[in-house]
Parts: structure tokens; sequence; C-alpha cells
């Protein structure tokens, strides 16, 4: 399957997906950045502080490594602050949507520069080099790149293939598609989902032989990344895609049946028509 296409311009990414549809989102400057990463530490730092007040409650003999020598003392003193340091923006990053909590209260979030959600490796990638980008004190390093890079990338990002967008959740800032535009060929088998058997006779066959192998690609690979998207966005996404399929086989969505439904009858279809064929 095609790589999404992708087109920046000053402030603004436009990703095209493998379903034909434009997404813009807004690149995240300076000023959201700093907010969201001014939240992350002041929640960062209370939670410090309660641990730290926990352990003096619970046992202050913790905090003594003397008796394990000098300088395991001294790299357990450096190792534990940094893990908490690294792991509450990579584990919040990793698996809460590209989010940390300042972010959410920013409206901002990370993403991978083909608009996909980031993992754990990206995560990881670019927090590691988080204190490169705050070398030598409030992200001096960090605000240089992000100011020199067209994508408004830190030395993170740049490494890990990121950037941080504004959140775009309404359907409403999704992009029309062109109608001069034409699905590509190919046949990829995925699993759908199996409420769409109950319906499965409301669906036309005749009606599904109009389509092209080309139209099942579009439809498998909204199926392979649905779950990246919020649920506008899935729904935009789903709608347009049956827009397309109405237009070119004159099919429309059963009373009753959701768009994705539809959707996936029609995928299962195209599966066993390319398989006869």
């Amino acid at each position: 399957m095609a790589e999404p296409g992708i087109k920046m311009e000053w402030d603004q990414l436009s990703i095209e997906t493998p379903e034909l549809v434009a997404i813009d989102m807004p690149v995240a400057g300076i000023g959201s950045r700093f907010a969201a990463l001014l939240v992350d530490y002041l929640i960062w730092a209370v939670a410090i502080i309660g641990i730290v007040v926990f352990i003096s409650l619970v046992d202050p003999s913790l905090y003594h490594f003397s008796k394990l020598g000098a300088k395991w003392a001294r790299a357990l003193e450096l190792l534990i602050p940094f893990l908490l340091y690294w792991g509450y923006f990579t584990l919040f990053e990793a698996f809460w949507d590209g989010r940390t909590p300042g972010k959410r209260v920013a409206k901002i979030r990370v993403i991978q520069r083909s608009g996909r959600g980031i993992g754990l490796f990206e995560s990881m990638t670019r927090n590691l080099l988080r204190l490169v980008d705050q070398f030598p004190f409030i992200y001096v390093v960090g605000v240089i790149s992000i100011l020199v890079t067209r994508n408004h990338q830190r030395l993170g990002d740049l490494a890990a293939g990121t950037l941080v967008v504004h959140d775009r959740e309404s359907a409403s800032d999704l992009s029309s598609v062109s109608s001069s535009r034409t699905f590509t060929a190919g046949i990829f088998d995925q699993p759908v989902a199996q409420e769409r058997r109950i319906a499965a006779p409301e669906i036309p066959a005749a009606r599904v032989q109009n389509l092209s192998p080309g139209d099942l690609v579009v439809l498998e690979g909204f199926f392979a990344r649905r779950l990246d998207f919020s649920m506008e966005t899935r729904a935009a996404l789903a709608q347009r895609i049956a827009a397309g399929i109405r237009v070119k086989a004159g099919l429309e969505v059963p009373p009753g049946m959701s768009t994705e439904t539809f959707l996936e009858e029609v995928a299962s279809q195209l599966r066993d028509l390319s398989r006869l064929g």
C-alpha cells in the first residue's frame, strides 16, 4: 500500500491518507509547547514531592545509598530522578495517544510524520534526546531547533521522525476529497467485524461488481488505520469513502446499517469477487 502523501507548509501539515482524504493539522509552535511543558513539569514536581514525603513517612533509611559505596550511591542518585523524568514523558506519549497531561491541556499531541500515532520506540527516542534539547538551560537547543526547522521539530523529533501538532478532533476540520482522484489498484486481505454478516443480503452483489480492486485497497487501508483516528475523524473518513462508493456503484447504505458496517460488507463481497476472478 502506498504511503500517504505529505505536504508541509510553514505552520501547516497536510497529510493525504491512503483513504484519499487530506487532513490538515497546524504544527504546534513554541508557545503551546511551553505551555504544555509547564503543566507537565508542575505535575512531575508534585509527584516527586509526593514520593519523597511518602518515603520519609514510611522509611527514611531508603534514602541512604552510602552502604552501597560512594560510586553506586552517586549513580542511583542520578539514575532514579532521570528514570522518573524520562518515564513520565515516554509512557504518557506512548500509551496516551501522543499526549502528556500538559499536552492534553494545551490541545497538542505528538504524531509520526506519516500522520500515525507514535509508539513506544518513537516516544523513547524523542524523550531520550530531551536532555540534549534542554541544554544548557530552559531548552535553548530545543528552541533553536524548533525555530530553524521547517516542521518546528526539536532534536528529539528529528531523531524519532515525529511532529507536534494541534489536535483537530472535529469532523469539520477535515478537508474534502477531490472528485478527480481515483483509487489505486491492489488487493489486501484483512479480517473485518462480524456484525457485517447480519446485513449481507441487503447489499446488491450486482452493483458491488461495478467497483474495482483499487476500491478494496482504499477500504482495507481504512480498516487497518481506523483505530489510529479519533471517533470524529474515523466517522468522517467512513462517510467520505462511502460517498465515493455510492457514486461509483450506485449503492446506498441500507436503513439501520452503520456506515462502517456497510463498508465492511462491501469489502467482504469485493474479496469474494477477487478470489473468484
